[in-house]
């Protein structure tokens, strides 16, 4: 009985630290293996909500500098990367609709 109570905390710890792993890889990688999950097994057997908050919060705080990136334009016409934006005025990036 004790072999077998060890046995099941070995796989549970095995799949979690798997899971923390894959949640860590990039958005691509994690919808890979997610597609590939029986049902709410993972939601109703690991505390994945806060797995998940932990493993994407990043490393940035307040007052550090955002890191560079380029979105494209709303009319396709080309990209605008943050660092372009050398002025002294605030960027405000909205994400979502207002509609």
């Amino acid at each position: 009985m004790l072999v077998l109570l060890a046995a099941i905390v070995v796989i549970y710890a095995g799949f979690g630290a798997f899971m923390w792993r894959t949640m860590r890889q990039p958005p691509e990688d994690f919808a890979r293996v997610m597609a590939k999950m029986p049902g709410p097994v993972v939601f109703l057997l690991f505390p994945f909500e806060t797995l998940w908050t932990q493993a994407r919060a990043g490393t940035l705080h307040v007052g550090d500098p955002a890191p560079d990136f380029s979105l494209q334009n709303l009319d396709h016409s080309g990209r605008v990367q943050l660092s372009a934006l050398n002025s002294q005025k605030p960027v405000v990036l909205v994400f979502g609709s207002y509609t």
